[in-house]
């Protein structure tokens, strides 16, 4: 008979990579920016693995396939291997991915453990006892199969023979190459006999194949004769032999007797040129099938996510009722239905998490989602439901439209939790869940807030006291003091005397004069605006004496205690876009003036390094979930009056990468559009650079009344009736607020939709009147919604009005230029927001003005510090009040987050205890260990 076709490994494997590098550029075409991946993991620098991998390389790049080369040294551990699987098993950017053996370490490795780590996903080597088992059970099309066996198929198949109903014979059992041979051969339906090493009559076996895969390892085991006419031969062996007519003494041949079998066999594979070629053409093939499967399960771009159903019932119960009637997700789902890897993420529990800032890194190419911000109208004592609206919308984005949305909301202080307003995790079928969790201590971010606040005050007090009592020499002598016997400069003691203008290192090298300037800060009391703080409403602490002990040698003065979070450090970690940024920032607080009037800072302190390492953790968001399983991030929560009412920037900035360019974040402002809206403009969108695309304005028939000349509301008494009637007239007057607040948000340049938060208390005609006067002021749309009680679904046509909005134009731009002089800007805020004639600058606020203007703080944006409760100064004063004087009675500096705040009237920044606080109503199950009573 004729010899045998050659089957060349070679020539096939280049058709198989031309047919890969073709499916590449159609996965490309169809999903722009999407390119399969994969990862190679080597622990040590074996040459012959060195030599495997960079073919591996060079055929993934000339197919199209991103390949990742991760090279672990000798002296990793298991558990170092084991952490760098976990990571590349979350990578969604990661398809294939395989771990080159043998592993090359002076550590004890369990191999088996380590190929079992690999997510069968992604597994494309094949040699997880997961895809083992599938493929022993005939499941093929839901396995990855090793790539030698695989290979040895396609070969099979070029011959054009029908493998079903021949006879094959498999020699060799070993994992990788003869078992799974064995079992793919069986599936593809041969009558298949495996041999080995305890065969007693391999050459009769052989001789019965009409199809014959031989991986023994063995020289040359089979020959020619045993071998039956017109058979398949594939020689899976590679195997030196002596042979001196070579350079190198050697020559590789197969486990079949090459010369005589070719005479016999009709197909037969060389060695080398045969089989190997194969084994990398069918790694990049499970690459590309892993990522054609990763394709229809997930889209790119595009959530898988898993949400939760919702079990309305009427009368809505309590909100703390409703939130441990819903069973969260566990976090770290969450995290990877959103795309964040499991090294991104730091579990507190089971319901909430930490987000490494490293995800902005990772996803820094990654094209942001629309920018929604969620403001009101000017709301009445019990607010108008903003943070319901801000879940209510995500809800119904994610649960019912399935679009990638986050909501960035503040996270609430325990004061007002145990006070009297209660929690602030949304309401109603509309919550950040656990409510217990998301009200009390989430991650301590607030707590290490607190302790940072109360270092500086410390520091503060603490030098005053040391440099009354001490002469210059000996504050030198302690503050650099010689150690070992030897003095040397702290690094942010150079940085002071760098300030100083003294260019020097050597401590022993500074003039008398020079150590005066450095050891003397020469605090003015008088000017000492830090002060110390507590997560408490305690009213008693709002003016007290410090430094009453004989310790202190008599220097005390009157000081007082603020609420956490209006701690200028909230408002720093709130406009912080890194940690090296919030470092710079805690540099440059100002905590007083020096008598000669000279900003004394965090820096000059030497306080600096200290705050940073307290804030290291409070600067990562804390990922939740709302009661539907959409995500949120909850992150940051300064003032809405001294400070700017915003969620943190980075948790926007690392929501808008994680939903990707079709997806929503949605985040909420304090208060009404002309406070927490202006300075989510002015300031925050100011410092991240982002650019928003929709307001969301909240409305209530309730508030509307009450700006329409209603009588006053008052948080724990009973609605007067004319908030509980029908009164068209009465609403319509006050819409002058809701036209106000709109035309607002519009001299920004972006859309507005106008959200009418529904109550069983009002009429349709009056939710109709309001949607219709919404619109005649120019809002893009206005839309009745019932989120409250419905959840979501009470919010869709809501959030299909943020989706049209959120296509049209976008004009964006600031109110002012920071340049322009300090009375400028608050002239323009209070003229064009507020509806004011003019300001009135009191005496104090214009000693300020000088002052911080000479200090080089006057190109800081402002934040106005007035009452949420009217747009003018007077609390009193509804609807759209047009022609006062807006008195300023003082301007304050938060220099390192980065605002000056006019005082309009007095700011009160520690509440206190009402008569009956909520904590009456709050106690714990010692049984089930769940809290009762908040809301």
């Amino acid at each position: 008979m004729a010899p045998a076709e050659i089957l060349s490994g070679k020539t096939v494997s280049a058709q198989v990579r031309e047919r890969l590098k073709q499916q590449v550029v159609e996965m490309k075409e169809k999903f722009p920016g999407f390119r399969p991946g994969l990862a190679i993991l080597q622990v040590g620098n074996r040459d012959d693995s060195n030599l495997y991998i960079n073919m591996k390389l060079k055929a993934a790049a000339e197919i199209g396939i991103s390949a990742n080369h991760i090279k672990l040294p000798n002296t990793a551990t298991e558990a170092d291997v084991l952490k760098c699987i976990a990571s590349l098993n979350g990578d969604p950017a990661v398809h294939g991915f395989i771990v080159q053996l043998p592993l090359d370490s002076d550590k004890p490795i369990n191999t088996e453990k380590i190929t079992n780590a690999v997510a069968p996903e992604k597994d494309v080597d094949g040699l997880s006892s997961i895809n083992a088992g599938k493929l022993s059970r005939g499941d093929l099309g839901d396995c990855f199969i090793p790539c030698t066996p695989k290979g040895c198929m396609e070969l099979i198949r070029q011959t054009g023979v029908q493998v079903a109903g021949k006879r094959a014979v498999v020699v060799g059992r070993s994992k990788i190459v003869g078992a799974p041979m064995h079992d793919l051969l069986l599936w593809n339906h041969a009558t298949v006999t495996t041999c080995h090493s305890k065969t007693s009559t391999l050459a009769e076996e052989v001789g019965k194949a009409d199809i014959l895969v031989v991986a023994a390892g063995k020289a040359e085991m089979v020959k020619g004769e045993w071998i039956k006419p017109g058979a398949i031969v594939i020689d899976c062996g590679i195997n030196h032999v002596p042979d001196s007519t070579k350079a190198s003494g050697k020559r590789v041949v197969g486990d079949v007797a090459y010369n005589t079998a070719k005479e016999k066999a009709s197909y037969i594979t060389p060695v080398p040129g045969g089989v190997g070629p194969m084994t990398v053409a069918m790694l990049m093939q499970s690459t590309v099938e892993s990522a054609q499967r990763f394709l229809e399960k997930f889209q790119p771009g595009k959530w898988n996510i898993q949400y939760n159903q919702l079990t309305l019932k009427m009368p809505v119960p309590s909100d703390i009722e409703i939130s441990q009637s819903c069973l969260p997700k566990p976090i770290d789902q969450v995290a990877k239905e959103v795309g964040l890897l499991p090294d991104e993420v730091e579990l507190y529990g089971q319901t909430k998490a930490k987000v490494h800032l490293s995800t902005l890194k990772r996803l820094k190419n990654q094209p942001d989602g629309k920018y929604v911000v969620v403001t009101g109208i000017t709301p009445t004592p019990l607010g108008e439901g903003k943070s319901t609206t801000t879940v209510g919308l995500v809800q119904a984005l994610g649960a019912h439209l399935h679009q990638n949305v986050f909501a960035c909301v503040r996270q609430p202080s325990q004061g007002p939790t145990f006070g009297i307003k209660g929690g602030a995790a949304g309401g109603g079928y509309c919550q950040v869940i656990p409510m217990e969790e998301f009200n009390l201590h989430l991650t301590g971010d607030i707590h290490a807030i607190t302790a940072a606040n109360n270092l500086v005050a410390a520091a503060v007090d603490a030098r005053m006291f040391h440099e009354l009592t001490q002469t210059d020499q000996a504050l030198y002598n302690r503050l650099v003091p010689s150690i070992s016997g030897v003095r040397k400069f702290s690094d942010i003691q150079i940085r002071r005397l760098q300030k100083l203008g003294i260019n020097k290192t050597d401590p022993s090298a500074l003039t008398k004069e020079e150590v005066n300037a450095f050891v003397r800060l020469d605090i003015d009391p008088g000017t000492i605006t830090w002060q110390r703080v507590l997560d408490t409403n305690d009213r008693f602490l709002r003016k007290i004496t410090i430094g009453q002990s004989p310790t202190e040698k008599g220097f005390s003065r009157t000081a007082q205690f603020d609420i956490t979070v209006s701690s200028e450090i909230m408002a720093v970690l709130a406009l912080s876009d890194g940690l090296d940024d919030m470092k710079k920032r805690l540099g440059r607080m100002v905590v007083a003036s020096s008598k000669k009037g000279e900003p004394v800072t965090a820096d000059d302190l030497g306080v600096t390094g200290a705050l940073a390492v307290l804030m290291k953790d409070a600067v990562k968001p804390n990922l939740m979930q709302t009661l539907e399983g959409t995500p949120v991030f909850v992150h940051a929560g300064p003032f809405a009056n001294i400070a700017h009412g915003n969620s943190s920037v980075l948790a926007d900035k690392i929501a808008l990468k994680l939903v990707g360019k079709d997806g929503f974040v949605v985040t909420e402002a304090g208060f009404g559009a002309d406070i927490g809206m202006e300075k989510f403009f002015n300031i925050k969108c100011r410092y991240s650079g982002l650019r928003p695309h929709v307001v969301v304005l909240v409305a209530t028939v309730r508030a509307l009344k009450m700006h329409g000349g209603g009588p006053a509301v008052t948080a724990g008494v009973p609605l007067p009736k004319e908030y509980m009637e029908e009164n068209l007239q009465l609403l319509a007057k006050g819409c002058s607020n809701l036209n106000k607040q709109i035309q607002n948000a519009r001299i920004f340049g972006v859309p507005v939709v106008v959200a009418v938060n529904a109550f069983k208390t009002d009429t349709k005609a009056e939710l109709a009147l309001v949607v219709q006067l919404a619109k005649e002021a120019g809002a893009f749309d206005a839309v009745e919604c019932t989120h409250w009680a419905e959840g979501g679904k009470g919010a869709v046509a809501l959030a299909m009005a943020v989706q049209r909005a959120s296509q049209t134009p976008s004009n964006f731009r600031f109110l002012y230029d920071v340049e322009l002089p300090v009375i400028d800007k608050i002239r323009l805020i209070a003229q064009q927001i507020y509806g004011a004639k003019d300001i009135e600058l009191l005496p104090e606020a214009q000693e300020k003005v000088a002052l911080y203007t000479k200090q080089g703080f006057g190109n800081l944006p402002v934040c106005m510090a007035k009452t949420h409760l009217s747009l003018s100064h007077d609390p009193e004063q509804k609807g759209a009040p047009t022609g006062f004087v807006l008195p300023i009675r003082d301007i304050r500096a938060s220099v390192g987050a980065g605002f000056l705040y006019p005082l309009v009237g007095t700011m009160s920044t520690m509440p206190g205890l009402p008569t009956r606080p909520c904590f009456y109503d709050i106690d714990l199950d010692t049984v089930s260990g769940e809290v009762n009573g908040l809301f």
